[in-house]
């Protein structure tokens, strides 16, 4: 709320210039008792212009504050699973002040304690939608070792996976080696979970180790492996492991291929080396019925196999998506203009239904395609006209639908 400035006369001024001190001291501290947020702006305003004998202790009061501001909405977030975003942005926006406090490391170990154990319960519950801003005041409350062997300890005591995971990441950051290798092996299902262990073995000075397991990752391990590739191939190349480095780098780009993945691969690759692995890798080509095998093949200049599988595909009418469909279309229409004319046309398959008028907009535009196939491809004007003049009468008594399409095809009225 903006704040009106002070009147000049003002009375509420003459009455305090009157006032005695004990008189004011009085009714600074019932208004401070009367909300939090009145509060924390007298102890912040006070704090700014009067010295204080304890600072750390007007600190803790005013982060206190902002706890006591935000946490009957915090609780009904958490209730309720989210809330308003009105109510979520002011939630968030006093946490961070409350974090940005505590980064100031002003604040006592046992004013520090007792905070995490109003937070821990939203923690644990997940639930309010405001996760990341309270794990960073959880963080920001840990000034030394000491503090963040107490949060990790805080985690671990919740049990939950993705808490254990909290857990052991401070553990790992503190050297804890005993501690993060009993959570971490008792946590081994995803290729990124191998790769964080095959680091810290490195790390610690274990080659073959930290190689063994992340060789297992690729065997074991579920999802994505692009981690465990990477390092893996790293070390394969500066051991002088031409093969094994470029098998390596085969699964990554095999794993998700694309036009980029291809190129990339194709380019580490010598014209012996790139004879036995291209088969391989067309093989997972022939496979793949999406847009990046489509660009791929494009590339690659097989255009038959790029218009059989073009043909596939159902038409992007969508104002979404779809952007390289229709690139590789015009990139075939001179080649192939009869199927790309087919193709244009049966993005208007439904154009004869009743529908929202976004939708005629957006077929209107696939209208446009078929006319510059009729007119600037095949060359034949007259197909067209007589093409537009049956979809013209077919939707007559729609006049959204003549609007759009007048928009986008200029002799539109004069079909």
């Amino acid at each position: 709320m903006t704040k009106k400035p002070i009147k000049k006369n003002d009375p509420l001024r003459e009455l305090v210039d009157r006032a005695d001190k004990k008189t004011l001291a009085e009714l600074i501290v019932r208004l401070g008792a009367e909300t939090p947020d009145t509060r924390r702006e007298c102890l912040e305003y006070l704090k700014k212009h009067v010295p204080s004998v304890d600072d750390s202790k007007t600190e803790a009061e005013i982060v206190f504050t902002l706890w006591s501001e935000l946490e009957p909405d915090l609780s009904e977030l958490d209730e309720c699973g989210g809330g308003d975003y009105a109510v979520q942005d002011d939630v968030e926006d006093l946490l961070y002040k409350m974090t940005e406090k505590l980064g100031r490391k002003k604040i006592s170990r046992d004013d520090r304690r007792q905070l995490l154990d109003e937070i821990f319960p939203y923690i644990k519950s997940g639930n309010a939608g405001m996760d990341d801003a309270l794990h960073e005041a959880a963080h920001a409350a840990c000034y030394d070792d000491d503090d963040w062997r107490d949060l990790a300890k805080r985690f671990e005591t919740l049990g939950e996976k993705e808490h254990l995971k909290n857990a052991r990441d401070i553990y790992r950051k503190l050297g804890n080696r005993e501690k993060y290798l009993s959570l971490r092996l008792a946590d081994m299902e995803y290729g990124g979970d191998y790769h964080d262990l095959a680091t810290y073995y490195w790390q610690s000075g274990e080659k073959e180790k930290a190689l063994q397991v992340a060789r297992e990752g690729l065997e074991k391990g579920k999802g994505r492996m692009d981690e465990l590739r990477t390092f893996l191939s790293a070390r394969a190349k500066s051991s002088g492991d031409r093969k094994g480095y470029l098998d390596l780098q085969f699964g990554q780009a095999a794993d998700s291929l694309s036009l980029k993945s291809y190129k990339i691969f194709k380019a580490l690759c010598n014209p012996g080396e790139w004879n036995v692995y291209e088969p391989r890798l067309l093989s997972f080509l022939d496979k793949d019925r999406g847009d990046e095998a489509l660009k791929i093949r494009v590339f690659r200049q097989e255009y038959d196999q790029a218009l059989s599988l073009l043909l596939k595909m159902r038409y992007p009418w969508h104002d979404y998506g779809g952007e390289t469909v229709l690139k590789v279309a015009a990139q075939l229409e001179e080649k192939y203009s009869e199927e790309i004319l087919r193709f244009y046309q049966s993005g208007l398959g439904t154009v004869r239904m009743g529908d929202a008028r976004k939708m005629y907009a957006a077929m209107a535009r696939v209208a446009l395609k078929v006319r510059h196939m009729w007119i600037d491809v095949i060359r034949k004007p007259d197909k067209w006209r007589a093409f537009a003049r049956g979809l013209k009468a077919e939707n007559i008594k729609r006049p959204a639908f003549q609007k759009e399409f007048a928009k986008v095809i200029l002799e539109w009225k004069e079909l």
